[in-house]
């Protein structure tokens, strides 16, 4: 890995997923399992969990670095609502390499919006 590498990763959030990572997380907030509900509220339906997101994130600089005990650091700005069915792409630059550590600059794109942006990951590369 060296300054100006890409990295990129795409992930299509099946109908289900909410509800399964609800299981998972412990968040039943009704506005990411409740179709009715969501759009009662005004949403245009359920939407995903920010962290789901945030985890795609991680995994994208996970799986370029080598794994998941490459991550030391992530840190993320939720912009936007995830939504079901629709392709997220996270893409990622890395900045800048001093010895084992890598910093890497991303954001998260669904339907041409950025739903996580200034992402920035710190991460150990292998020698």
């Amino acid at each position: 890995m060296k300054p100006g590498d890409e990295l990129e990763l795409t992930v299509t959030p099946d109908r289900y997923l909410t509800v399964r990572y609800a299981g998972a997380s412990g968040d039943f907030n009704p506005i990411h399992i409740d179709e009715e509900f969501a759009r009662e509220v005004g949403l245009p339906g359920r939407i995903l969990h920010g962290l789901w997101t945030m985890a795609q994130v991680a995994r994208a600089h996970t799986d370029a670095a080598g794994g998941p005990g490459s991550l030391r650091r992530l840190s993320v700005q939720f912009r936007g609502m995830g939504r079901l069915e629709r392709e997220i792409t996270v893409r990622g630059t890395v900045r800048e390499v001093d010895g084992d550590t890598a910093i890497v600059a991303s954001e998260a794109v669904q339907d041409g919006k950025r739903i996580i942006r200034n992402a920035e990951a710190e991460l150990r590369l292998e020698p």
